[in-house]
């Protein structure tokens, strides 16, 4: 038995943001530059209150500290703006404060708009919350956010979904609709980055989360987490580690993923942890490590790291 869970309205296209009727009254939650971006004038909200205080790989504190600043202002509605770390956060808040919530990504890779996840940094490490409740209501997926953003950006966060979505093909809660949307997420991000088509990343970006989203992600993320600690952005941290996981778990997507990590040219990454402890800090990963194909012992995992780091 299987179940699909995604947001009750998903809105795509260019312009998407900019021509939807938003609630008056939102709280806007988003990351420093997006008001001189042009971002919040774009949306065209009324009366809006906004955080934009977000910090990439966000801590639980930043949602506790918007919980309490706002819990009592009277609001309608809970917007995300920005990056996975914009809309996690947002989407958490919503779900403490039990408002609607509207996702809208600026980047293109995480596919946090349409999935019941969210991920902070609990002391120092970060930790996936999953609850039916974190999911959006409302996610809009505007193209023309894409102009403009850095070309680092860029492939940090199509990598990041590329890993998504060829680790939960892979995994053990994987079904025929998964399966489907995530070959075909990645069909999609391999041609927009090989072609430098980067508007298509909108499109494969939000297939992936749709797919992962009622999957799961596996080992690859499993290893990132612990670069991601020491301040590897996560797409670089990634790009190896699920590199590394492929090979480890025979994925049909292992040389077609490579392929792209040496096209968009990721500079190695170095754990500087003791690989013993890091591997028992990944032992305790359970949502990635169980779904993933193959049983992995903590012997795996220091083999695993010591390849990544040389």
């Amino acid at each position: 038995m299987w179940n699909i869970l995604q947001p009750s309205s998903i809105h795509f296209g260019a312009g998407a943001a900019s021509e939807h009727d938003f609630p008056e009254r939102p709280l806007l939650i988003t990351s420093k530059g997006a008001k001189s971006r042009g971002w919040t004038e774009y949306l065209k909200l009324k009366n809006f209150q906004i955080f934009d205080q977000v910090e990439p790989n966000p801590s639980i504190e930043t949602t506790e500290k918007i919980i309490s600043e706002f819990k009592n202002e009277n609001f309608s509605t809970v917007i995300g703006l920005g990056g996975g770390s914009s809309l996690d956060v947002a989407k958490y808040v919503g779900y403490k404060l039990e408002k609607k919530k509207i996702m809208i990504p600026t980047t293109f890779g995480s596919g946090s708009e349409v999935t019941k996840i969210s991920v902070l940094n609990v002391d120092g490490k970060k930790t996936s919350f999953h609850d039916t409740k974190i999911i959006s209501d409302v996610a809009i997926i505007d193209s023309n956010f894409i102009k403009g953003t850095p070309k680092n950006v860029i492939k940090n966060s199509a990598i990041d979904s590329c890993a998504q979505c060829s680790e939960a093909y892979d995994s053990k809660i994987a079904n025929p609709y998964t399966k489907f949307l995530c070959e075909k997420a990645f069909d999609i991000l391999e041609s927009a980055l090989l072609k430098n088509d980067y508007e298509k990343l909108a499109l494969g970006s939000l297939i992936t989360g749709l797919g992962f989203g009622n999957s799961s992600t596996t080992l690859g993320h499993a290893l990132s987490y612990v670069y991601s600690n020491e301040g590897i952005m996560h797409g670089h941290a990634l790009a190896h580690t699920t590199s590394a996981a492929h090979e480890f778990n025979n994925s049909k997507f292992y040389e077609r993923f490579r392929k792209i990590v040496k096209y968009l040219d990721f500079s190695e990454i170095n754990l500087s942890q003791n690989l013993d402890d890091a591997a028992e800090l990944i032992l305790k990963d359970r949502k990635h490590l169980d779904n993933n194909p193959k049983t992995v012992s903590k012997t795996n995992l220091i083999e695993l790291l010591r390849k990544i780091n040389s």
